[in-house]
């Protein structure tokens, strides 16, 4: 055991033994508490936070059954659910052993004891007691990072009926475990609804596991999402398990789902309905507990229609179903969604301005806005870090209408997405709209030039 490593409280009502432990353990660790009275345990456990308790199990004279000792693990528990307790007793046997383990206890020590064994025992049980910190840690910093993340979108943001409706359908669905299926644009906040639903859920303080599978080749499909084992294939160096398991008991969203191939879909289906994932390498099937969002912007009903994506799948995945406007469809909101992107830029970027001009608010309202909330969030910004005045104006915000003209000066810029929009256009018209002949053409998969059809609303 590392010197000087951990803080124990030993808690035993025969003096001698106390006295043995304190002398064994001084320049083995940080601390050695002792104490004979078990009822001072609660004020001891206020005041330092142990990282082991050594606990006998009979304080009452003539008592072997251990039940006090088993009474006072649960009171430890209570304070501390973390709390790491190692019995101690001159009247151990297998039975109170296995209790001890079943309530809560770690180990279990027999009087007299081996020194090098103590030692040992309670060496592990300091490695134990830090590998539970570091979990409730990372569970903290989970917590915290989803709700930095969220705090931009704490609040949906609109008045609107479209976005009322969403919020409405969050509220009724994020306390149950049904499988929800966001669709809509690029930039509409798919996964600010994903993360709502997590926030609104009995899963909250679990993790919230998003998996861009856009982002995923085919090959890494299964090692990304169901794990491998050491050696599966060639940089397998070691085991590592996959997003369902390291978001079991959370929420798992699944973004751009309309991405995968057949093959794929086949494979995620079946982990669906068994809720277990096989490690690549491995025949050991793991059980997954996980609260199931996905996302898409392609037009998911007409690929099930053509068998581009399975029907099964999808009636497994769309248990409720949430469509996300576009801006364009609720311009009332953006107002105070300027509004609001241009408080958060002025902490940002600590800017003196004052508020965005009547002129450039309907400017603002008059353009169509295919990047969506995201666009206008990234207009804001830029208008913040440029204008050099305290109001904001039209000429501040760089818009652009169909057909790549500047709103404000014709000067004949180009838009990528107008552009990119026309041309998939041209192309299935001289293709009389046969989805494989123009994703030829255009250099594209089918799958991606679906993604593009969802994007422009083709």
């Amino acid at each position: 055991m590392n010197k000087k490593l951990g803080k124990i409280l030993a808690v035993d009502d025969n003096e001698d033994i106390l006295f043995s432990l304190k002398l064994l353990l001084k320049n083995q660790v940080e601390i050695i508490h002792t104490e004979h009275n078990p009822r001072k345990i609660p004020e001891l456990m206020q005041k330092e936070n142990y990282d082991v308790i050594l606990l006998d199990m009979n304080f009452t004279k003539d008592c072997i059954s251990g039940q006090e000792g088993f009474n006072w693990l649960e009171k430890i528990l209570d304070i501390d659910p973390s709390a790491v307790v190692i019995f101690i007793t001159a009247y151990g046997d297998v039975e109170k052993a296995v209790k001890a383990i079943k309530l809560g206890a770690v180990d279990f020590v027999l009087k007299p004891w081996q020194n090098a064994k103590l030692l040992a025992t309670l060496s592990s049980a300091l490695k134990l007691r830090g590998s539970l910190k570091e979990a409730d840690n990372l569970r903290m910093k989970q917590k915290e990072l989803s709700a930095t993340m969220d705090q931009p979108f704490h609040d949906f943001i609109g008045n609107s009926q479209e976005m009322q409706k969403v919020i409405g359908t969050i509220m009724k669905v994020a306390s149950t475990d049904a499988s929800v299926l966001i669709l809509g644009e690029n930039g509409t906040g798919k996964e600010l609804v994903a993360r709502a639903l997590h926030r609104n859920s009995h899963r909250t303080n679990e993790v919230f596991l998003n998996v861009d599978l856009g982002a995923i080749s085919e090959t890494l499909f299964e090692s990304e999402l169901f794990g491998h084992v050491k050696g599966a294939f060639t940089d397998a160096k070691r085991d590592k398990p996959g997003r369902f398991e390291i978001a079991s008991e959370g929420t798992i969203f699944l973004d751009e789902i309309g991405n995968l191939s057949l093959s794929l879909q086949s494979k995620l289906l079946q982990v669906l309905e068994k809720r277990e994932v096989i490690r690549v390498g491995s025949n050991k099937h793991i059980n997954v507990d996980v609260r199931l969002i996905c996302a898409t912007n392609m037009p998911i009903y007409k690929m099930a229609k053509i068998n581009e994506f399975r029907q099964d799948l999808l009636y497994r995945i769309n248990t409720v179903e949430i469509h996300l406007p576009a801006l364009r469809e609720r311009i009332e909101d953006i107002k105070p969604l300027a509004e609001h992107f241009l408080k958060m830029n002025l902490i940002k970027y600590k800017k003196n301005i004052k508020g965005i001009s009547s002129v450039a608010l309907r400017k603002m309202e008059q353009y169509n806005w295919p990047g969506n909330v995201r666009e206008l969030q990234h207009s804001v910004e830029r208008a913040v870090i440029l204008s050099e005045t305290n109001i904001l104006q039209p000429a501040d915000f760089m818009l652009t209408k169909p057909g790549g003209q500047n709103i404000e000066n014709n000067f004949g810029s180009y838009n990528i997405g107008e552009v990119e929009k026309d041309v998939i256009q041209r192309v299935l018209r001289k293709n009389n709209g046969n989805i494989s002949a123009a994703a030829k053409e255009l250099g594209l998969t089918r799958a991606s030039l679906y993604r593009r059809l969802g994007k422009y609303d083709l």
